[in-house]
C-alpha cells in the first residue's frame, strides 16, 4: 500500500543529518514507517537525490563510499516512482508552482500528493505551507 509522497528534504536527512533536532527526528520517524507502508515519489526524485549527494561530496561532507552505501539503502526501501509526473508538468504542476510560489520540483511533489490523495512527507517550509493551503496532509503530522 502506498501511503505517502516522500520529498527529498526528508530522505537526504537519513545521510546528511540536520542540526535541527525536530527535523532529524521527523526524518528518522519517516524512515521507520517504511516497515509498514510504501512511499511514492515523482520521477525526478532520483535526479534530485543524486544532485544533493554530489553537492555534499564536492563540499567534502560525505565520501563516495558513504554515498554508495546510502544508495543501496534507498534502493532497498519500498519507494515507487510515479510514471505520470512529466505529463502533469505543463498543466497542474506549473499552476501549483504559480499559486504557491514553489519551484517546479517542489510543485511536482505537491501535485503528486493531490492527485493520489495521500499525505506528503517534507521538511521544506514552503512546501509545508503550500500543502496546508491546498488541503494536503503532512505525513506523520509534523508541525512547522
Amino acid at each position: 500500500m502506498t501511503g505517502f509522497v516522500l520529498d527529498n528534504s526528508v530522505a537526504m536527512r537519513w545521510l546528511l543529518e540536520s542540526n535541527k533536532e525536530k527535523d532529524q527526528s521527523y526524518a528518522e520517524n519517516v524512515l521507520k514507517s517504511f516497515s509498514s507502508i510504501n512511499a511514492l515519489v515523482p520521477n525526478l526524485w532520483h535526479l534530485e537525490a543524486s544532485n544533493v549527494l554530489l553537492g555534499a561530496e564536492k563540499r567534502a561532507e560525505i565520501t563516495v563510499g558513504e554515498i554508495e552505501g546510502f544508495i543501496i539503502q534507498l534502493e532497498n526501501l519500498p519507494i515507487q516512482v510515479d510514471p505520470l509526473t512529466a505529463f502533469q508538468s505543463f498543466s497542474k504542476t506549473i499552476a501549483l508552482g504559480r499559486a504557491y510560489n514553489l519551484s517546479s520540483y517542489d510543485a511536482a511533489y505537491l501535485e503528486l500528493a493531490i492527485r493520489e490523495s495521500i499525505p506528503l512527507a517534507t521538511l521544506d517550509k514552503n512546501l509545508v505551507k503550500a500543502s496546508k493551503k491546498s488541503g494536503v496532509e503532512i505525513y506523520l503530522n509534523v508541525s512547522k
